[in-house]
């Protein structure tokens, strides 16, 4: 099969999407490569977003209840007919050039059945310093980890059906890391490429009560999706050295009651969860400088934490409730 000439559909899942879908949809038709269909699946939404998806020449499905992306994505799958499926998440903008260099990944490796790619440092709408910490945090993440991988993350995606069709699709017990759940039934059979070449402006949080409270949402999941882990662990976007010294600087804190010089501890504590990933903190103090990596990692530690917070709650409710999870869907052996 030649790539090139392979049929694209396009799967946009969505929920309240007014702000962004319009770009998104744009962003989609401008692609130099062309589409055969596109697909957007609103997710029972309240705002203006079917509205705006009719403003363009796409088909429409409207759930009658919120599920959840995994369950936008498989009904997008299962009412789609091209042979690769462009996945795209309506707050994500590609660039023109993005469906055409993942296809010529999956083109010169046919082994690869996904192809994923990063967030641009400039955002679809510039929102505030909030924002930028997470386009920074997650461009640079993503970036560190540019190849072969084990994970798929579905913001910009470029996948093969046939992968579908022998693994399965995504659970919809999860909503959340529903992407990384697939990605490890995938790696029994196919190859996974994240890929700097394939690039998004993506509106990211922009509100940090917002940011925290999601942020705990879905670290819940973390623990009974990595337990359910079928291979080495995948793709990470905090480090465990983060998130222990980031646990570090609040459990002293109350050591500041016996005097202030007890507070050098939770001080130094906090300098070395700055210098814990030196990689990071380069890369925040070339792009912004000096003053903005003070409030970065000042909102990063309260990321940490709340990421921390999610995973202890997660496990516990996982230990409670065994549903709690992914559902352990099971993977067909390869064929010899």
């Amino acid at each position: 099969m030649l790539i090139m000439r392979s049929t694209v559909s396009v799967i946009i899942p969505t929920y309240n999407s007014a702000k962004t879908l319009r770009a998104c949809l744009e962003a989609v038709y401008a692609q130099r490569h062309p589409v055969a269909e596109v697909i957007v699946v609103d997710d029972a939404s309240v705002d203006d977003t079917r509205a705006i998806a009719g403003e363009f020449p796409c088909r429409v499905l409207v759930a009658e209840r919120n599920r959840g992306p995994a369950a936008g994505r498989n009904r997008g799958i299962l009412a789609s007919t091209g042979e690769m499926l462009f996945f795209v998440d309506s707050d994500c903008a590609p660039e023109p050039d993005a469906l055409d260099n993942a296809l010529a990944i999956l083109r010169d490796q046919p082994d690869v059945a996904c192809v994923h790619g990063i967030y641009a440092l400039r955002p679809l709408f510039d929102d505030g310093p909030v924002e930028a910490y997470r386009l920074l945090h997650g461009h640079h993440w993503r970036l560190r980890n540019v190849g072969r991988v084990r994970t798929t993350l579905f913001a910009v995606c470029v996948t093969r059906r046939v992968a579908f069709d022998e693994v399965g699709l995504f659970d919809e017990n999860l909503r959340a890391s529903e992407d990384v759940e697939f990605g490890d039934r995938l790696a029994a059979r196919y190859g996974t490429v994240l890929t700097d070449t394939v690039v998004c402006r993506h509106d990211d949080d922009s509100h940090l009560g917002k940011l925290l409270r999601k942020q705990f949402g879905r670290s819940q999941l973390l623990v009974p999706v990595a337990l359910a882990e079928r291979g080495p662990a995948g793709i990470r976007a905090n480090t465990p050295a983060g998130l222990l010294t980031a646990l570090l600087v609040p459990l002293t804190l109350p050591l500041g009651l016996l005097g202030p010089l007890f507070l050098l501890l939770p001080l130094g504590l906090f300098g070395l969860f700055a210098a814990v990933e030196p990689a990071l903190l380069r890369f925040v103090l070339r792009q912004r400088g000096p003053a903005f990596a003070v409030f970065f990692y000042g909102v990063h530690l309260l990321v940490q934490l709340s990421v921390v917070a999610g995973a202890a709650v997660g496990g516990v409710r996982h230990l409670a409730d065994r549903n709690f999870g992914p559902s352990r869907l099971p993977v067909p052996e390869p064929e010899r």
